[in-house]
């Protein structure tokens, strides 16, 4: 009998197929990862995928202990990445069902609770090559950074998710930083993947749909591309009918694509229900503007202005229309009341932009040439600001 055991012990160990033991034995990364490429296929089942790619963990984490003693930072990160990579890949086979159908993952505690300590390393090295302006390098560590932190395997860890809180400012902080810098490379959906994430924090939130939507409209190259970005924004819309930038895009695809009349019944509709709605004023104030009409433009713009007075933007343009509706005014007195006003308009943008970014210059040194001649000081003192 017990020769009969020790015969079935002999054959249970000795189950595990060459390709596998083959890949074990190795003790150098390259040369493990190079034979788990070669003979992935010849591995018996899901349980030995798993057990190749965790013992590329162990040779890639072996590798990160030494770099750490040695003081390589990069290198160290070059092989915690590594480890990252091919733990997802273990996750990824040790979560499937064994022959009898039952999932038993063996690896994933043991592996979040390696590398989650030494994340923070990515973080540091990403964002030296951040500050040197490399965006790609930085994305190169901070990409496994951010995906272990999204990562079931580390979120499913009973250590890791009493912490994982802790964390979630400077996940924040970086998923915003890593949407500039994807960006910079023009990698959309990388963009729009890092905004889901740092949109979640007001702190980030519009800048972060700025970038978002920035990227949906990169390369917009044909009529159906157009159509699908604004699908996509009128989805954003209805989520979040309050924020301003889904607004502001929205209406200006409206603009781009030409529809006026889906433009003017977007922004109605959202000053039906926004009454007080600054920006859908403005809207409406430079599509006025846009079809010659300074009397409604004016309309609208003097309304922006009484919920919110701190656009000089908006100051400008109003002084702009007040200027046209002044000059065209048949009643002399009425006029000069009107480039009162427009005056006003165009100091109130001086004082908000002593830059003079909104051009309101030479605008304003009609509105004082208009209401006062050539050659009053005033008229003069507001050709001066001009330069």
């Amino acid at each position: 009998m017990m020769a009969f055991v020790l015969m079935a012990y002999t054959m249970t160990v000795a189950a595990k197929s060459d390709a596998l033991k083959a890949i074990t034995k190795s003790k150098v990364y390259a040369e493990a990862s190079q034979l788990l490429q070669t003979n992935l296929a010849q591995l018996a089942d899901n349980a030995e995928k798993a057990e190749a790619y965790n013992h590329l963990v162990d040779l890639a984490m072996a590798s990160v202990q030494e770099k750490e003693k040695a003081g390589d930072m990069t290198g160290l990160c070059d092989d915690l990445c590594l480890a990252i990579e091919n733990t997802f890949e273990c996750d990824k086979y040790d979560r499937m069902p064994d022959a009898k159908g039952v999932v038993k993952p063996k690896f994933a505690d043991k592996n979040a609770q390696r590398l989650w300590d030494k994340r923070k390393y990515l973080l540091n090295v990403g964002d030296d090559f951040r500050q040197k302006e490399d965006a790609k390098n930085a994305m190169k560590y901070w990409t496994p950074y951010l995906e272990t932190f999204e990562s079931p395997i580390f979120r499913n860890n009973e250590m890791i998710s009493k912490v994982i809180t802790l964390e979630q400012e400077t996940i924040d902080q970086v998923a915003l930083l890593a949407c500039y810098l994807t960006y910079q490379l023009k990698e959309k959906n990388n963009v729009i993947k890092y905004a889901e994430i740092a949109k979640k924090n007001d702190k980030y939130k519009e800048d972060a749909f700025k970038l978002q939507i920035g990227a949906m409209l990169m390369d917009l190259k044909t009529k159906e591309d157009s159509l699908n970005c604004l699908n996509q924004l009128k989805q954003m819309y209805e989520a979040d009918p309050e924020n301003d930038v889904v607004f502001e895009n929205l209406n200006n695809m409206y603009d781009g694509m030409k529809d006026k009349a889906a433009q003017n019944a977007f922004i109605d509709g959202h000053l039906a229900k926004y009454p007080n709605s600054y920006i859908a004023m403005a809207a409406k104030g430079f599509v006025a503007i846009g079809e010659n009409n300074a009397d409604e433009a004016a309309k609208w713009l003097r309304k922006a202005t009484e919920v919110k007075a701190d656009n000089a933007v908006i100051w400008t343009y109003l002084g702009i229309c007040l200027n046209v509706i002044a000059a065209n005014s048949e009643d002399v007195a009425a006029g000069q009341k009107v480039y009162d006003e427009a005056i006003a308009a165009f100091d109130k943008a001086k004082e908000l932009d002593p830059n003079k970014t909104t051009n309101w210059g030479y605008n304003r040194y009609q509105a004082y040439y208009g209401r006062y001649g050539e050659n009053d000081p005033k008229t003069k003192a507001a050709e001066a600001d001009i330069r």
